[in-house]
This record gives structure tokens, sequence and C-alpha cells, in this order.
């Protein structure tokens, strides 16, 4: 195995967020003043969707001596980025700035973490490439926060999450899109929520398995809105990756969405081709979590055809998250020409910015020739 992950490409790794202490440098004297005046300059800004001591929120020999999961570079290198060979891992902060209603406060915490990223992991660790946190529910400041940005070819995707108060092909998000796709950043939609509402249609569930299950419903929600909005008209160039959305349920959403779209097209007649056509064209999906049974090592490859292609997987280890043991990340039953495909050549293929060629610390660079 150690092999066939030379080279690859972790498109989903989460390295433990800071704490507001250490988020201080970066914020300006009004905001350091406003958070110490309100007392919330210790919190940890934890975001709900994976609270640090849930297990499923680290393996037990992923957690630092801290108990904090991925929060330490040392431990990113000798856990991750070592053992699995990878030449890049795209670092997905999940912070809880995104569920602030104070829309001010969240776009000063997300750009700071953002520039804590920048300087604590990114300046010191070659291999990591990070996406952007935005305040997804200002879509001004979002789009303020990746013009900063955009300029640091480090930062490769924008990231928002699963769940939120609105389906994110609502027009009121396209500005966010068009800026991903002027700079040349993918979308990146990880599982999640603001909890503005219910996590299900039926309302609030009551254990965490719920909520956990229910993640692949809404990746569902949000790839029709996308779909049925004219997303991908409108921003031909856009990539949009699904973040620990699971994938074999990919196959029947496809089957329902085309039957019922030729029923009733005249609704939206920019969707010029099929569903399956345009999925294949601009959606990606992270590896894990692997939702196919292991009794059933073909499975994974027999939904890749139903599909239609072999482009639309991204490796991701998913660390520090627990989604398999040991180094048993890849699943069994691909070839290997897929393998290459999902541990180089797709994420290639998503994120132009991996083409890059870093010079001056990553921040510029020039278009590679080839992959490697």
């Amino acid at each position: 195995m150690k092999l066939l992950l030379e080279g690859a490409i972790d498109c989903d790794l989460h390295p433990g967020m800071p704490g507001v202490p250490a988020l201080l440098p970066y914020l300006d004297d009004y905001w350091r003043d406003q958070l110490s005046n309100r007392h919330i300059d210790k919190l940890p800004f934890t975001l709900s969707s994976y609270p640090p001591s849930s297990p499923l929120s680290a393996r037990p020999d992923w957690r630092t001596a801290s108990g904090s999961p991925g929060g330490d570079l040392n431990a990113i290198r000798r856990q991750a980025l070592d053992p699995f060979r990878v030449r890049y891992a795209i670092c997905n902060p999940l912070h809880g700035a995104v569920a602030l209603f104070n829309d001010d406060m969240a776009a000063a915490l997300c750009s700071a973490v953002n520039d804590w990223m920048a300087k604590e992991l990114l300046d010191k660790e070659p291999r990591l490439r990070a996406s952007i946190l935005v305040p997804a529910q200002s879509p001004e400041l979002a789009v303020r926060e990746i013009d900063r940005l955009a300029p640091d070819r480090r930062f490769v995707q924008v990231l928002l999450l699963a769940m939120g108060e609105t389906p994110l092909g609502r027009r009121a998000h396209w500005p966010i899109y068009a800026a991903a796709e002027k700079h040349e950043l993918a979308i990146g939609i990880h599982a999640g929520s603001t909890y503005r509402v219910a996590p299900t249609y039926s309302g609030w569930t009551s254990y965490r398995v719920e909520d956990y299950v229910a993640q692949s419903a809404a990746f569902e929600t949000q790839l029709l809105s996308l779909l049925a909005e004219g997303v991908f008209q409108r921003f031909p160039k856009l990539k949009v990756v699904l973040i620990e959305s699971g994938f074999t349920w990919l196959p029947t959403w496809l089957w329902r969405t085309a039957k019922t779209w030729r029923g009733v097209r005249a609704e939206v007649p920019w969707i010029d081709r099929s569903p399956a056509e345009i999925v294949r064209e601009h959606v990606r999906f992270t590896l894990q979590p692997m939702d196919v049974p292991p009794a059933e090592p073909d499975a994974l490859a027999r939904t890749l055809e139903h599909v239609g292609s072999n482009r639309l997987l991204l490796f991701s280890t998913d660390y520090p998250h627990w989604q398999f043991d040991g180094e048993d990340v890849l699943p069994d039953g691909l070839s290997r020409d897929t393998i290459r495909k999902l541990l180089i050549d797709n994420p290639l293929e998503t994120y132009p910015r991996l083409r890059d060629t870093a010079t001056t610390g990553g921040r510029r660079g020039t278009s590679e020739t080839e992959a490697p």
C-alpha cells in the first residue's frame, strides 16, 4: 500500500483549531478589546458538529498529550504526512466562527484563523495547503476574505458547511462562487452545521448518531440545489468538492434526479444536459469516510461504474477523525489506474493551484508541465 500512496494528495486534513488566546495576535485592537470585554477571550470556539471529546473526532492513537486532536504540527507530520507519504495535504479548518450570528465578529475570527494557519502551519510545513474559512452567512464579507487571501496560492479552496440556513444553490451565495472561480479556487462543502435550523426535515434529533448519519441527506440537498439553481451553468469552471459526504448514495440520487428532471425540465431550462453529466464534470467527493460494506470489496468499483467515471473520487485521510485503523486508508477492489487517479490525478485536476511549483514560500508559482 505504501508504494501506491507515494506522492498522494490528501484532500481532507483537520489541524486542531487554536483557542482565542492564540488568535489574539492576528486580531486588530478593536476585536482584541471586544473579546476581552465580553469575557470570551478564553473560549475555544469549537464547532459543535465535531466536539473534540467525541470518538469520531479523533482516533485514540492520534490524540496529543493535551487531548487536542491534530493540535500539534509535529504530530501532524508524524501521524499523517509521513506515514501516508503525501505530497500535499489540504487543511480544512473546522472553527466555530462560522456559526456566530455577529457577521463582523465572524469575519474577524475567520481572518484570524486563516492568518494563523498561514504562519503556524503553511509557513512551517511545505507539504500543507489550506482552505479559506469564510463567514458564509455574509457573502459580501466572505468575498472580501477570499480576495484578501487569493494572492497566497497555498490557499486552494473556499470552505463551506453542508448544513446552513439556506440551500447553497440560492443566488445569494453566487458572489462566493464568482470569487472562487475568478481565483481558481474550488468550493469545498464539508460535513457540519451552524445549527441555525434542525439537522433533519423532521426536527431536532436526540443523539449524535442521528446527526452524523443525517449529514448525507444534507449533501444530497445541497448538490440538488446547486444543480437546480444553475450554478454550474453560471460558473462553468467551478469545481465543488463534497467532503466527508460519503459516496455510495450518488447512483440512486442521480437516477432519481434525472428521472424527475426529464418530467419537469421546462421549469429549469438552464439545465441543458443530464444531471449525471454535470456532476461528472463539476463535482468531486473525498474518499473518507467510506460507506462501503467491508464484506463487499468490489462495491466501490461497482458504484464508480454506475456513475460512469473514476474521476470523481479524491484521496483523503480525514485526519484525525476516526474513519479507519492503522494505515488502512485505501479501499479494496479498485484498479491501480483508479487508485492512481484518486491519489494524484483527480486532485491535481480539481485544484489548479496544486499544480503550482512553489516559490517564495509557496505564495506564488508557475504551472507545472506534468503530473508527478
